[in-house]
This record gives structure tokens, sequence and C-alpha cells, in this order.
């Protein structure tokens, strides 16, 4: 196969929702180094970019980071993420050691100021799938199934006994019981998201949502047919 015809495989790290997740898998026993510095996030970052490298071979790459301000999401709506606790002293210093591994390992970092890692991953996702890349979002976060096409996978890196899992267009709507990808936002408008302090509708969980979907196929049409509703969901 010629340079040409080879397929575009650009793979966008979520760096905070990694960094998090290794920081936190060390919970209990964290990594410290000879000098009393804790580098759990900086080792599992670090290892989780090396073995990506080496077993996938992007062809493309690039690392986001939240920008460091308050978002635009969250100027609009204050009580965005209200509950998050401020990020631990220990993993704070650990930023910049990870961002000078990125740097030596000559892969872009992106940020934007005011918007999230998020808001930047799909936009260049969506972007990237009309020129011809295949897409893989490294993130655990399940957000980003909102995503998902035939071109733009999520890609979950191995995590302790976890291996990798790649989460294509059937397996989001197995996971998520709903017919479409877009179903995926009703989804979790309605049963709303607590690690971003989303309130959704008090009572609806998983299980209601997807019937409701089933049912009513959106939101918008769910709640122009509210009084097919009855007892305790017409009033939630």
């Amino acid at each position: 196969m010629s340079e040409s015809q080879e397929t575009k495989k650009l793979y966008l790290l979520d760096a905070f929702a990694l960094i998090y997740r290794a920081y936190f898998a060390f919970n209990k026993k964290p990594l410290i180094n000879s000098k009393g510095m804790n580098v759990s996030a900086i080792q599992g970052f670090t290892s989780t970019l090396h073995d990506l490298i080496r077993n996938e071979k992007p062809t493309h790459i690039a690392v986001v980071f939240d920008s460091p301000g308050p978002t635009n999401r969250a100027v609009e709506h204050p009580f965005y993420k209200a509950n998050r606790q401020e990020m631990p002293e220990d993993l704070r210093a650990s930023l910049p050691y990870i961002m000078a591994i990125v740097d030596g390992f000559n892969i872009p970092r992106l940020q934007m100021s005011g918007f999230e890692a998020d808001d930047i991953v799909g936009t260049i996702a969506k972007k990237a799938e009309k020129d011809g890349f295949d897409v893989y979002m490294v993130t655990p976060d399940k957000d980003y199934g909102q995503l998902v096409s035939d071109k733009v996978f999520m890609y979950k890196p191995a995590h302790l006994r976890n291996p990798v899992d790649i989460l294509t267009v059937d397996k989001v709507l197995k996971k998520w019981d709903v017919a479409r990808i877009d179903q995926v936002i009703d989804m979790l408008g309605l049963m709303g998201d607590a690690s971003d302090n989303i309130p959704g509708i008090k009572g609806v969980g998983e299980k209601t949502a997807a019937k409701l979907l089933k049912e009513f196929d959106s939101i918008e049409n769910l709640l122009e047919n509210t009084h097919l509703l009855k007892g305790k969901l017409k009033e939630k």
C-alpha cells in the first residue's frame, strides 16, 4: 500500500481525563520518587501514551488540555461542575512534567481559552472525519459516545485489569440501549450526570430514560406529549 493510500489514523487524547484516571489508579499506594514527589499521574499517563504509540501506530496524534480559566459553559451555567473538588496539589505539581513529556515526544498540545478538551476533540474529530481520517478519541469519559460514527471511535486505554476497549456505533447503541447515536444526548439530558453536576430529571435513571426514548424518540417530542404520561413520571 502506498503512503497516499495508507489509512490516516488520528488519535486525540483527552489529557485531564487520562491524567486523573492515572492519578487515582494509584490512590491507595501512590508512586513516590526519590525526592518524595507523587509521580503516579506522570507514570500512568506516560505509559498510556507510550503503549498507544507502540501498539496503534498513529499517523497523526495530539494531546488536548482543558482551558486553565473558566469555560464558556461554566460562565453560562454556574451550576456546571460546581460540585468538583479542587485538583489535588500533588497532581497539580505533575502537570508541567506531563506537558514536558508530551513536548519531548514532539506531539502537539492543543488548548483554547474558554473551551474544554471535549469541545476541541469533538470539533477536530468531526472535521477530520470529513477529511478522510479514522479518528480515535482517547478517553474514559462516557460523554464522548455522542460523537461516535463510522469513522470516529472512542478508544478507552487499558486500565488496571481491563484491556483496551474501542467503542463503535454498535457498542455505544448497545451500551445506552438507544436506536441512534444522537439519542445519547437525550439520554444524558434525561438522566443527568452527577460528575458534571447536570441535574437531569429527578428520579429518572438510565432504564427509564431509555424507555422514554423508545416511546417518544427525543426530549423535544417527549415535552410535546407529556399529557400521555401518568402519575409520578408525568409530574417529574
